[in-house]
């Protein structure tokens, strides 16, 4: 059973009319010449690859920040939120992650809180993995008002090759730690603001799986977790 669910993964349902467009076309190839149509059923398969929602396993310890994104942590330093976020002008700890066309897109929520600001604001479509991406770019900015009153803030920022962010967190939801909010469609970022209460637990270049690794911790004597690449 479980070789099965490792196959057999959730498709997220933003991405079925993409499958079904790819099938089409697919067809529409191998009538015209089937050399065509094979490379549009390995196009197909990777739409339905992209797509893919697995389920994950979201630790529970109260105080732990989870990554919103499969990925690479490309940033780790100090900026101020997005002003749209109404969040203040002192600089907090960012940590980014980078998604490129292989990962899961689906992102989910760092924290558990209630959503107290969602907004939209158009922008660039400059490569993701960028510093000034975060500024930039066409994004999504969430504000998550927590149980201890503190704010985090998650950021969905799309990429060179994205072109569409999909947030289905609306204003006043109350989310669990690791559930889905939406997701970016063919490369992007992600950007967690955290509080002065956190400590980083990753370092640039590790990797992440969104909803279970763990990149802050509130309640933790650890100082900045730093790594060494072997």
């Amino acid at each position: 059973m479980d070789a099965i669910r490792s196959v057999m993964v959730p498709i997220h349902r933003e991405g079925w009319r993409f499958v079904a467009i790819f099938a089409v076309v697919s067809a529409v190839l191998f009538a015209l010449w089937e050399p065509l149509g094979v490379i549009g059923l390995v196009l197909t398969a990777w739409c339905l690859y992209f797509f893919r929602d697995p389920e994950r396993h979201v630790p529970t310890r109260e105080g732990l920040v989870v990554s919103p994104a499969d990925g690479v942590v490309s940033l780790i330093e100090r900026a101020v939120p997005p002003p749209e976020l109404e969040m203040g002008d002192a600089p907090r700890l960012r940590i980014s992650v980078f998604l490129n066309v292989f990962n899961v897109h689906v992102n989910r929520t760092p924290v558990g809180g209630v959503i107290a600001k969602s907004v939209y604001r158009p922008g660039k479509f400059l490569n993701a993995s960028l510093d000034k991406a975060s500024e930039e770019n066409e994004r999504q900015a969430l504000r998550i008002d927590m149980d201890d009153g503190e704010s985090l803030a998650v950021i969905q920022i799309a990429g060179l090759v994205a072109r569409r962010i999909v947030c289905e967190a609306k204003e006043g939801a109350t989310l669990a730690r690791g559930a889905r909010f939406g997701l970016i469609r063919f490369g992007s970022r992600c950007d967690v603001y955290l509080t002065e209460s956190m400590v980083p637990m990753v370092d640039l270049g590790m990797t992440c799986v969104a909803g279970e690794t763990v990149i802050a911790d509130a309640a933790t004597s650890e100082p900045a977790r730093e790594s060494v690449a072997r």
